[in-house]
């Protein structure tokens, strides 16, 4: 997914911004499965080097998945993917 190689999923000629873009990549992949509940994702930085974009963006991207519900940051430790909130009789919502 690096940008220098071309295959990095941000089209920055879009209409949308382009945390959104990375917000709903990384939201896509937690839904397929390919980042499990507890999986730590990579730092702001890194994640910011992955998608070719500067680290306050993968930051905004970030905090848009934890109002979303999908990640849990615990600071000094990381960003997790959440586990899905499950009703009292032990189904998801």
């Amino acid at each position: 997914m690096a940008a220098d190689t071309g295959d990095s999923p941000i089209d920055p000629n879009k209409i949308a911004y382009v945390y959104m873009q990375v917000a709903d990549h990384i939201a896509a992949r937690i839904a397929s499965g390919d980042l499990q509940p507890g999986a730590r994702l990579a730092g702001e930085r890194d994640l910011g080097t992955e998608y070719g974009v500067a680290y306050l963006t993968a930051r905004r991207a970030v905090r848009e998945l934890r109002e979303r519900g999908l990640v849990v940051t615990l600071p000094a430790k990381g960003t997790f993917g959440a586990y899905p909130e499950t009703t009292d009789d032990g189904q998801e919502p």
